[in-house]
């Protein structure tokens, strides 16, 4: 395995990026996958030999497709394809913990999963894939994006549980009260089935997270039609937002330029490796999964 090769997934947001040219790169298009299309992969230049392969999950034009819909399958399998061995993923979750900034960034280390029905494993009608979930983000992963976030004027949270949810609604108050008592100090769509489905293909994934908003009842905020959230976010919050989504360019080429010095010292590549070992899985990934 190639463990220089490093991706990034980007979440909302990553679509202005690519229209203004804030990351920009030529695109090798959608790649053909047992599971459908993926999302299109670019290849970004970072400076000092650095490069990353970037996916906009929700699409390159605007927020095309909502966290339910993305096909979260084909998009793992078509980096893993083009050799990536550990993917950054980026969000935009509420805050459920009152202590958290809008436009803060988070570096979660647990989930929680709220999801329902989605297809979140390459192992259908398989006789393996249970493999142990902690810890849950690739550690050297999140350890590069704190440093990163670090060297940046921007407040920072080493930790956090992320609970994942079904969407495209958002949540009521009674649902955020209950993922408050559960653990939760965030609430986004779409870092579950993606992680696990990278570990199902034995790849490192990290997330990180910026605040967008603060969940349903953590705030009072009057409704307000026709605003962001229809109002959940204030016109200050909003901005502080657009300045974290801005920033993340930078913060991405600099953590890929300390990915380049390294050698990543984690497990993320023997998550299968009980199932190579005893014969029941063979070298070659792709004959792992259901397709």
């Amino acid at each position: 395995m190639n463990a220089r090769v490093l991706a990034v997934i980007g979440g909302s947001g990553a679509y202005d990026l690519l229209r203004d040219q804030s990351l920009e790169g030529p695109c090798a298009g959608p790649v053909e996958t047992p599971y459908g299309n993926s999302a299109p992969v670019r290849r970004i230049d970072c400076g000092e030999g650095a490069a990353v392969l970037f996916m906009s999950r929700h699409g390159e034009r605007g927020y095309e497709v909502a966290a339910p819909f993305v096909n979260y399958r084909a998009n793992i399998y078509a980096l893993k394809s083009l050799g990536v061995s550990h993917i950054v993923a980026w969000s935009g979750p509420g805050a459920i913990d009152p202590s958290l900034e809008v436009g803060q960034y988070v570096v979660p280390d647990d989930l929680l999963d709220a999801t329902r029905g989605r297809a979140s494993t390459f192992f259908e009608g398989k006789g393996h894939g249970f493999i142990r979930q902690n810890p849950v983000f690739c550690p050297v992963l999140r350890s590069l994006l704190l440093s990163a976030c670090a060297s940046t004027s921007r407040p920072v949270r080493d930790g956090a549980t992320y609970v994942c949810t079904q969407g495209p609604r958002l949540e009521t108050p009674a649902e955020i009260r209950q993922y408050a008592i559960l653990g939760a100090h965030l609430v986004g769509m779409t870092l579950i089935p993606e992680s696990f489905l990278a570990r199902e293909l034995a790849m490192g994934y990290a997330p990180l997270c910026y605040i967008t908003n603060y969940a349903e009842g953590v705030r009072e905020r009057p409704y307000e039609s026709g605003t962001l959230f229809e109002g959940l976010a204030t016109t200050d919050e909003r901005q502080r937002v657009r300045d974290a989504v801005s920033a993340l360019p930078d913060l991405l080429r600099s953590v890929a330029r300390a990915w380049r010095e390294i050698a990543p010292d984690c497990a993320c590549h023997t998550s299968m490796e009980r199932f190579v070992r005893s014969g029941r899985l063979g070298p070659d990934w792709r004959t792992w999964t259901d397709r």
